[in-house]
């Protein structure tokens, strides 16, 4: 019997999937056997697929049906480049607009990072580091710009490795000196430190190459990982 999982769900399962390079780029997606391997039925996937070939996971092929998409060195360039130009803008954004919420959990996370960085935990600052872009771009007040910025983040990550920086401890005083400019409602500060605190990131960017292989074997949705 199959789960009522709704598309959501299963559009995140799958774009996590895509992401982390389980599904590789150039991989065809064929509902029924990605419905047997959620645990599903067609219905949701086949609006999942619609929705992540929305977003550019996805692609349409003649006579092959719905693939993994496969971007050119010069789209993976081209995502770099727009995260240069958003992210700031998010920052300045964030200044104008954040929550007492908003700078109690950036707070919070700038206090872990500078804390992990010291003691050398780089599989918690890469997860802290995630955090505290996502909680900036929430804390700009449009849901819009944020969920760009989130689909920008997810398509860098599944398009470059990020090796582990070699300036852990600058990078988190970077995101305490965006953080203070945020907090002091300084837009323009705001915008000027993170697009520095992007250039210098930079190097930490590495073009990924996937596995071709994929795995047909059945995976129960992880539902607690889709986001609401």
């Amino acid at each position: 019997m199959r789960s009522h999982i709704s598309a959501h769900a299963v559009c995140t399962a799958i774009r996590d999937d895509i992401v982390s390079g389980l599904l590789a780029p150039g991989s065809r997606l064929i509902e029924d056997i990605l419905a047997a391997r959620y645990g599903v039925s067609r219905v949701p996937v086949r609006e999942a697929l619609r929705t992540l070939q929305s977003e550019g996971f996805v692609t349409s092929r003649h006579h092959a049906g719905a693939c993994v998409a496969e971007l050119t060195e010069q789209e993976a360039a081209d995502l770099l480049d727009m995260r240069a130009l958003m992210e700031p803008l998010g920052a300045a954004r964030a200044a104008a607009r954040r929550t007492t919420a908003h700078l109690k959990v950036l707070r919070g996370l700038v206090r872990l990072g500078r804390e992990r960085a010291r003691h050398g935990h780089p599989n918690d600052l890469r997860q802290l580091d995630g955090w505290f872009h996502e909680t900036l771009a929430q804390a700009a007040g449009s849901p819009s710009l944020t969920a760009l910025l989130t689909q920008l983040r997810r398509k860098i990550e599944w398009t470059y490795v990020i090796e582990p920086p070699t300036r852990v401890t600058d990078a988190w005083d970077e995101h305490g000196a965006v953080l203070d400019a945020v907090a002091r409602g300084d837009a323009e500060r705001a915008r000027t430190l993170m697009a520095a605190h992007i250039e210098r990131s930079l190097p930490v960017y590495r073009l990924r190459r996937h596995a071709s292989d994929v795995s047909e074997a059945k995976r129960p949705v992880n539902t607690a990982r889709a986001r609401a």
